[in-house]
């Protein structure tokens, strides 16, 4: 790909990605709203753009990016942690806003345009999460999501753009937003604090944000148009697994023993919803354009980890 454009570039997805246009040569147009405090940390480079606008004005950006790009990102999404997942009036105006993007897509005649959805989309199953399975959404949220790709692939097909959307399940990585479980065990056992956890039952699939970003630039690339693709390592196991695995990278990288007894499992009880299995079929991935996870949990969390210790302050940002 010559160009693409991305919003949300700031998270850890978004910022994997610029690296991988990067290392392969590719244009980006980050749009980044204007008050982010997280602006700083996209990397500066010849072939990055930065473009600072908020959501509720994508559409002043029309005579401002340039034409024909190969592919729009689009993985800025309001509300994505605690209670404003439930927040029905913030979750609509996402909606809204990746309609926006659609249009903006349109006006700046981009090829294809690739949506970021969620698990969350699926509701609570006990199976292997599939493209085609049925999507019961129980969070405003997860609502919004399927309703966003439902919208812009019908939109998309309107306008004649390859429309592409993902189901990304658990992600992890530097530049991660500090409110997800991953970094904030990480940060916690840093400062040697106790960590209050569920049992940890669930059965879990993780992928190293650098594999999404190789297999969202593969999609930009290659995906078919009007599908859903799952994103994810294939691989899950339960939780309290992964949990005590950070654990030791933490012990191992600081050279301090004994922090497993900060681990408080059970301390947390399950919410009336929880989500007890989440496992990706990325069969479609690797048949349509050839993904391949390439990174272990055990080597993405050691980087994760240093990533944390380089950026302490970022532990206790809001």
């Amino acid at each position: 790909m010559q160009s693409v454009i991305i919003t949300g570039p700031t998270g850890a997805i978004g910022h994997a990605l610029i690296q991988k246009c990067i290392a392969e040569q590719t244009e980006v147009y980050a749009v980044c709203r204007k008050e982010s405090s997280r602006i700083c940390t996209i990397p500066v480079h010849p072939k990055v753009h930065v473009i600072q606008c908020g959501l509720d004005n994508l559409l002043e950006l029309a005579n401002i990016l340039p034409r024909g790009c190969n592919a729009f990102y689009h993985f800025a999404w309001a509300g994505t942690f605690g209670n404003a997942r439930d927040d029905m009036y913030l979750q609509n105006l996402n909606i809204k806003y990746t309609l926006d993007a659609v249009e903006l897509c349109r006006e700046v005649s981009c090829d294809a345009f690739i949506g970021a959805g969620s698990q969350a989309e699926y509701g609570r199953v006990e199976k292997v999460m599939t493209p085609n399975m049925p999507a019961f959404p129980e969070t405003g949220y997860g609502m919004a999501k399927l309703c966003a790709g439902q919208m812009t692939r019908s939109k998309c097909r309107q306008y004649g753009i390859r429309h592409i959307w993902t189901r990304i399940l658990s992600i992890f990585g530097p530049f991660d937003g500090m409110g997800s479980m991953i970094m904030s065990v990480i940060c916690k056992l840093l400062d040697d604090q106790p960590v209050p956890l569920t049992k940890g039952e669930q059965i879990w699939d993780y992928l190293y944000a650098n594999d999404v970003a190789d297999a969202m630039y593969l999609l930009g690339e290659h995906g078919i148009d009007g599908k859903v693709y799952c994103i994810g390592s294939g691989q899950a196991r339960p939780l309290h697994d992964f949990i005590m695995d950070l654990c030791h990278s933490v012990e191992q990288i600081t050279n301090r023993a004994g922090l497993e007894k900060n681990l408080r499992f059970g301390e947390i009880p399950y919410s009336e919803k929880q989500v007890m299995q989440l496992c990706a079929d990325i069969s479609d991935l690797q048949r349509d354009v050839g993904f391949m996870p390439k990174v272990s949990f055990s080597e993405g969390i050691a980087y994760t980890v240093h990533y944390c210790i380089q950026r302490k302050g970022d532990c206790h940002e809001n």
